[in-house]
């Protein structure tokens, strides 16, 4: 059968397959727009560059849908950053969508048969996935693995990690489009399905490693920063720190939680150390150092005097720096770069920090969407920490598919995580992926909640990407190989 416009049924594959992610949730459907997309591509293209084009298209509706809260950024002041948001969403889709296009042009050039090119297509999207949240210091926002978190098959990502459970995702849904009977391969696709309605159950109990104090001010980005509301927030902050602390051991204030920077905020961190009563209090703050700026994380002791300073790694480009700022100088304009005062620097290292519930790998916002990041701590900790300003993302899908990402974190890595989010979602999550307790989002308020244990060291703790990224090139290599070996034969039979 061939279809009129396939170009539209690939728009339309694209956004079925994102309405897997929050708010929607909707693992099923999800499932059948993977299954269209890639039954276009093994049965509806006749070239490498047709398969790309279908790829593309699909993954551009796939990126708008998924992304659309990239334009709350621009809509925070909209008489002078407004007019940029329709550009950022394409430019954004479509970018992220090469990778998709990609992987079409690679399996319409190896797989001449439905069944090769179908699985071609299955493993070369995984294969692009991957290289998503790597390539240009990377954005694996939306894999497809992730549509799985609010079911039990989220905790293969203790074992094969988000790009893993991305690649079974896709071959499995490959299986109806490449057998012959689809109906067998159905089955296992059925199954799947079926499974992604039953949640995964919550870490079984255990010791803890203390209790932690969620302060969530909920400050809206437009008056994050103007000096005359912001003390509000601040002040609703210390408010919150000083309430009743029974068995309290840590307090956690969001990201930027402090709209001064470090070297002028001494009183007021000597009036946070007063209402904590000398529970340890950590916070979000942005601090300058030899001309440098840097979006750091400080904890502080019962004097207001800092322990622990951690600069955030991972900053988002554009937004917090300008990528190659430098090179403006070459056409006479002035240099964007961070060594000259523009943007942030990042931190010189990923390290833990030493806090009353143990070890604590610190995340800030952008770093908790990188699950290669925790792994470059050389040594394993007690749990995660992530500080977040959520604001940004708007309050339909930004933050739920943030808060999602951070519950895989904590299952890949078998370790509880600590999420404390300006305007929310502010969190404890278990090893599990399960969220214990939460603020939600667009409520101020403060929570104190004791956070579990974690479980042992998990394979993708250990072996990471790697395995992935093995079978996927030894899948793509075979059909490769059968392509050549074809393409001899006929040769022969030519000849």
């Amino acid at each position: 059968m061939s279809l009129r416009r396939p170009g539209l049924w690939a728009a339309g594959a694209g956004a079925l397959a994102a309405l897997g992610h929050a708010p929607f949730s909707l693992a099923p459907v999800s499932l059948v727009g993977f299954a269209g997309l890639i039954w276009l591509v093994a049965v509806q293209t006749r070239s490498p560059w047709s398969a790309a084009r279908i790829a593309w298209v699909a993954g551009t509706i796939y990126f708008a849908v998924s992304l659309h809260w990239i334009v709350e950024p621009f809509l925070v002041d909209v008489a002078r950053h407004g007019w940029m948001a329709p550009f950022a969403l394409v430019l954004m889709a479509g970018g992220l969508a090469l990778f998709w296009g990609g992987a079409g042009y690679l399996a319409g050039y190896l797989g001449a048969a439905r069944l090769s090119r179908g699985m071609a297509f299955a493993a070369a999207l995984a294969l692009a996935e991957l290289a998503r949240g790597y390539v240009l210091s990377g954005f694996p926002w939306a894999l497809p693995g992730y549509i799985w978190i609010d079911s039990i098959l989220s905790l293969f990502a203790a074992d094969v990690g988000p790009y893993g459970l991305t690649a079974l995702t896709l071959l499995f849904t490959a299986l109806p489009v490449v057998w012959r009977r689809w109906w067998i391969g159905a089955v296992p696709l059925a199954a799947i399905g079926a499974l992604s309605m039953v949640e995964a159950p919550p870490s079984a109990g255990s010791s803890s490693l203390g209790t932690v104090r969620l302060v969530q001010p909920n400050a809206p980005q437009d008056e994050k920063w103007d000096p005359e509301k912001a003390h509000v927030f601040v002040e609703r902050q210390i408010g919150f720190t000083e309430a009743p602390k029974d068995g309290v051991d840590l307090i956690v204030w969001p990201e930027t939680a402090l709209p001064y920077r470090l070297d002028r905020a001494t009183p007021v961190l000597q009036r946070m150390a007063g209402g904590a009563d000398g529970v340890p209090v950590i916070f979000g703050i942005n601090r300058s150092e030899d001309a440098r700026n840097f979006n750091a994380l400080v904890s502080i002791d019962a004097t207001g005097a800092p322990t622990e300073i951690y600069d955030k790694v991972r900053l988002v480009p554009f937004g917090e720096f300008i990528p190659f700022g430098k090179l403006a100088e070459l056409v006479g304009l002035r240099s964007f770069a961070a060594q000259d005062g523009y943007g942030f620097s990042p931190g010189a290292e990923v390290r833990a920090i030493d806090t009353p519930l143990g070890q604590a790998l610190p995340l800030i916002c952008y770093e908790a969407i990188f699950p290669q990041h925790i792994r470059a701590l050389d040594a394993r900790p007690d749990y995660l920490l992530q500080i977040t300003n959520d604001a940004w993302f708007g309050v339909f899908s930004g933050p739920f598919q943030h808060l999602d990402q951070a519950r895989f974190r904590a299952i890949e890595q078998g370790l509880p995580l600590v999420r404390v989010a300006n305007t929310g979602v502010s969190a404890v999550i278990d090893a599990r992926g399960h969220v214990i307790a939460q603020l939600e989002l667009n409520e101020p308020g403060y929570l104190d909640v004791v956070v579990p244990q974690g479980h042992a060291a998990t394979l993708y703790s250990r072996v990471g990407d790697s395995p992935v990224l093995v079978l996927l090139s030894f899948l793509l290599a075979a059909l490769a190989r059968h392509r050549w070996r074809n393409a001899i034969a006929m040769r022969r039979e030519a000849g």
